[in-house]
């Protein structure tokens, strides 16, 4: 009988959904186990067989803990708001919930086909109301809450409105804005509502404020740092600019030290822990201010800074701004004005990202304006420069040319004074780190201290004349939250008198308005700006959402509403709870009972890419953290244990075109080119075509002087053009690029023509996907999930190449005839107790059981699938029947060929599910061996081997070496003068 793993894939993947097979319980006598993955975007391109890696990996574990007893939880949802789906709706009119749909209907049949254990009854969109009520509920509890740095922890509003009432906010320790004014209760009792509520604004941990944001034109949308790719935008290549907007921002910075601090009780990868670590980028120091010298047309200024280095305030010979600080403006000569807003319009095109990694390039304009120094009082020339960001510390920094390489080089193009107060004396913050050197400085009181004194004292200074105060800083920003989209969360926010209202809770969801067009409007708001009826309309407990026209026109007595916020939530929004809502996903009521969050608790494993470590899963933990904080879920942390799978990449075809002057498209071979760009001086002619007809560049790097070389090109082929020797379909070629369909190929002797290969990320970019629907139709997803396990171990990369498939598809062939070695491959499995004698095949299938259960707890896949083919190739070989040895075998493989087991499983006489069955116990008797194969040696050199049994005593092993034929051969009739036995390791025979 044949190995049909069509039928068998068919049949096992509807049973498993009929039977809801793999539906986890929320009320269990069975100790939980949570298994995760990081939910997918359903893109249109659907998946390829890079992306089901880690889903395999969590899978293989999901099922292995099903077997060990435990209730497991392994849901699966989507990610579905998001640019791409909005981008499509606007070049076609399609609404993104249509595309959405489409391309999670596709990735369902993809991860179906696949074979995966995943509870679909639990199954989220963060694009559908029934789900994003809860990601604005959430929205609504931040809004309401405050950060009490007394209690470490956010705390209701109404906290800190009685404190306000009560003292003002003289004593209020809080995380909230830098330039809040101080008032008493009396001034907070005078305010009026309206400034009551600004003043609540600058403490809640979701607020409003002017921000500096990545905006791109060409999408009419801010863009989050990770959308932005060399200056432009990921998505369509659009131009992006810095850019100062009133947006709605988290304040996760009041999460920073927790953030960092929790990082050591999780299970998660260092690398990614050290990430997260550098991105908070908790330093300590002081902030110091510097007064801007006031003109007669200006005012006085303060500029505050951060510097870890207090201490080299004597230092200091210019500040350099940001070219987005608020100050700029205001302090700005008329005589510079022209040169600092040519120099700030350009900066604005370079995003966060690039400035932060250029370290080449200096560039600046002077302000005009001094400030003075708090200790000397001398003036300092005020600079903006790009490597100076509005985001990082105050936006300003007091540069010490002497003590820092960027500023040194920035003083040096713009011939700055660098005053040497530091000579001879290493003062960078690594020679200091564990050691005690001396500064020297300018100064009466830092002079000949060691350096961590210094460091205090200048700290001390700046305290007593007022001018500063130490001061821990984080890297970390607040989080902008408003996306000028469409295809996002509606914010559960409307205004009245310009301050934003949440809406109660009862009203939500507030779902996404029709709209005619998903462009901004013609005056620049974002698309819900197009909106019909968007305006918030409530007259006791009953509220809908209304037109302009109808709000305006209703009666103004009682009504409460107004114009709803017209920004969106960012992707990351719903994905930064989804993990808890998979544990109650269908409860209407609240996001999820007490008795399934106090069931589930957290993740126990989570599987994920490592592109996401200063992004969800930051966002993610800060979420967590704050629905700990109001007692929402029982846990700080939301997995306590994460791995990183490795990337599979794609083997990219190349072909060479050679560009003419009559620009025709000619084709080469890479090995028929004398080099990547020949030299003018290395052939005469190509195949026909004469130098003069070939375009010529001219090419020069720092190293050569210019030459004169031809034009080539290289360009992706699709490789399911390809064949496995690398030959290209030239015809199906012209066909798919229609720009090609008159190009000429140049062929090798043999009349074929050969693409290059090169390893590259897997992407439909480099058209080098490849799909895992055609390996399942091929091969079938049990040979598929062999295969991506077998490629190397989980975290690491490693290249994709179809031909390789073929061996675990054998593998699971020659698995199948095991357990059909009967007359004509039919299924012969015998009741009989395993082989007498050797009792090889428990010892084969006890050391597999070993393994794996080794190789699954240490997540080293890979190694498991080797040991499977050994087994196997060693149960044949001893033509093993018994049904002990050969149903354990089945529940060892079953988390990795789960269809193939299934089958084997019920053929075997079981109805129900394999995933019911108990996982082997290992036994380590079985491994015991009970004989010993010793080298018999005389005089030192071994002569022959006998295997004897390992019980035997010293006189026993004598008696039977001495009684063997060839130690008889060997003395020739002498006796022995010494025989020396070490049982279990060596005899040798002293003549």
């Amino acid at each position: 009988m044949n190995y049909d793993f069509t039928e068998i894939e068919a049949k096992w993947q509807k049973y498993w959904a009929e039977n809801q097979t793999f539906k986890a319980e929320n009320n269990s006598d069975k100790e939980k186990f949570y298994v995760l993955d990081m939910f997918p975007y359903p893109s249109g391109a659907g998946l390829h067989v890079g992306h089901p890696l880690g889903y395999i990996a969590s899978d293989i574990y999901a099922r292995y803990k099903r077997h060990k007893g435990f209730n497991v939880l392994h849901p699966m949802g989507y990610d579905s708001f998001g640019l791409p789906a909005e981008q499509y709706a606007i070049q076609t009119g399609q609404h993104p919930a249509i595309t959405t749909e489409t391309n999670i209907a596709r990735y369902r049949d993809q991860l179906d086909k696949i074979g995966f254990s995943f509870d679909w009854s639990r199954e989220v969109r963060t694009s559908t109301p029934e789900y994003y009520k809860w990601t604005q509920w959430i929205f609504i509890q931040l809004f309401n809450s405050w950060y009490n740095n007394d209690t470490n922890k956010a705390e209701d509003i109404a906290t800190l409105t009685a404190l306000f009432e009560k003292e003002g906010n003289a004593t209020v320790n809080a995380v909230s804005d830098e330039d809040i004014i101080a008032f008493t209760a009396e001034e907070w009792y005078a305010f009026d509502t309206k400034e009551q509520q600004e003043i609540l604004l600058q403490y809640r941990l979701t607020y409003l404020a002017d921000t500096e944001v990545n905006w791109c034109p060409g999408l009419g949308t801010v863009l989050a740092n990770d959308e932005i790719v060399n200056g432009v935008s990921e998505r369509g290549g659009h131009p992006v600019i810095r850019k100062k907007m009133t947006q709605w921002s988290m304040r996760i910075s009041a999460y920073a030290q927790r953030l960092l601090d929790d990082l050591t009780t999780v299970d998660w990868p260092q690398p990614l822990k050290d990430s997260q670590t550098n991105w908070i980028g908790r330093s300590q120091g002081a902030s110091a201010v510097f007064n801007v010298i006031a003109s007669e047309a200006k005012q006085s200024h303060r500029i505050d800074v951060f510097t870890t280095r207090p201490d080299t305030i004597f230092g200091v010979s210019f500040m350099t701004l940001a070219p987005e600080h608020e100050l700029v403006a205001k302090i700005t000569t008329p005589e510079q004005k022209a040169e600092v807003e040519a120099y700030i319009e350009a900066t604005a095109k370079r995003s966060e990202r690039e400035r932060m990694a250029d370290v080449k390039t200096i560039s600046g304009a002077f302000t005009g304006s001094y400030a003075e120094h708090p200790f000397t009082q001398e003036p300092v020339p005020i600079w903006i420069g790009d490597y100076v960001l509005a985001g990082y510390g105050t936006g300003a920094v007091m540069a010490v040319p002497c003590g820092d390489q960027r500023d040194y080089d920035f003083a040096k193009k713009f011939n700055i004074a660098i005053p040497n107060v530091f000579e001879g004396v290493d003062i960078s913050e690594e020679a200091h780190a564990d050691k005690d050197k001396t500064v020297i400085a300018n100064s009466d009181f830092l002079n000949g201290l060691p350096y961590k004194k210094a460091m205090k004292l200048a700290i001390y200074e700046l305290e007593k004349i007022g001018q500063g105060k130490g001061k821990i800083n984080y890297r970390l920003r607040d989080a902008v939250f408003s996306r000028q989209r469409y295809w996002g969360e509606p914010f559960p926010v409307y205004y009245v008198d310009g301050m934003p209202q949440m809406l109660d809770s009862k009203f939500l969801p507030l779902a996404l308005p029709e709209v005619d067009k998903y462009l901004p409007t013609e005056t620049g708001e974002p698309p819900l700006g197009n909106a019909k009826e968007w305006y918030w309309l409530q007259y006791g407990d009953e509220g809908k959402v209304v037109s302009e026209e109808e709000f305006n026109s209703s009666s103004p007595s009682g009504r409460l509403g107004g114009e709803l916020e017209l920004n969106t939530m960012p992707g990351w929004a719903g994905s930064s709870f989804y993990f808890n809502r998979y544990m109650d996903p269908n409860n209407t009521e609240t996001i999820f009972s007490e008795d399934a969050i106090n069931y589930w608790q957290d993740v126990d494993l989570y599987i994920g890419g490592s592109e996401h470590a200063t992004g969800h899963l930051l966002y993610a933990r800060f979420w967590q953290k704050f629905l700990f904080d109001k007692g929402v879920v029982p846990k700080n942390e939301f997995a306590k244990k994460l791995i990183n799978q490795g990337m599979i990449t794609g083997t990219s075809a190349f072909v060479y075109r050679i560009h003419t002057l009559d620009k025709k498209a000619i084709f080469i071979p890479k090995k028929l080119i004398p080099g990547n760009f020949p030299l003018e001086d290395e052939i005469s002619s190509i195949y026909g075509y004469q130098i003069k007809d070939l375009m010529k560049i001219t090419f020069q790097d720092d190293k050569t002087e210019s030459k004169l070389l031809y034009k080539i090109q290289k360009i992706h082929a699709d490789v399911s053009l390809v064949n496995a020797s690398d030959e290209l379909d030239i015809e199906g070629f012209k066909n798919w690029r229609s720009e090609y369909a008159g190009a000429e190929f140049i062929t090798e002797e043999d009349g074929v023509f050969k693409v290059s290969r090169e390893v590259e990320k897997m992407s439909k970019s480099k058209y080098n996907v490849v799909s895992p629907d055609s390996i399942c139709v091929d091969y079938g997803a049990d040979s598929l999930r062999l295969y991506e396990m077998f490629l190397g171990p989980l975290e690491q990369s490693k290249p994709w190449n179809t031909a390789g498939i073929t061996g675990t598809h054998g593998f699971l062939k020659k698995l199948w005839r095991l357990y059909h070695s009967g007359e004509n491959g039919a299924f012969y499995v015998t009741n009989s107790l395993p082989s007498e004698g050797s009792g090889e095949d428990l010892k084969t299938l006890h050391k597999t059981i070993k393994k794996v259960e080794e190789d699954i707890e240490n997540f080293s896949f890979n190694t498991s699938v080797s040991t499977f083919m050994i087994a196997v190739n060693e149960l044949s070989a001893q033509k093993c029947t018994s049904r002990e040895v050969l149903e354990a075998l089945i529940v060892l493989v079953s988390p990795y060929a789960p269809h193939i087991a299934e089958e084997l499983w019920s053929k075997l006489g079981h109805t129900a599910s394999i995933s019911t069955a108990p996982f082997p116990k290992f036994e380590a008797s079985h491994l015991v061996e009970s004989s010993k194969e010793y080298p018999v040696s005389f005089n030192g050199k071994m002569r022959f081997k006998l295997e004897l049994p390992m019980d035997f005593t010293k006189d026993q092993i004598e008696e039977a070496v001495m009684a063997h034929e060839k130690t008889i051969q060997q003395l020739a009739g002498r006796a022995p003068k010494k025989v020396i036995i070490v049982p279990g390791k060596i005899i040798n025979i002293v003549g």
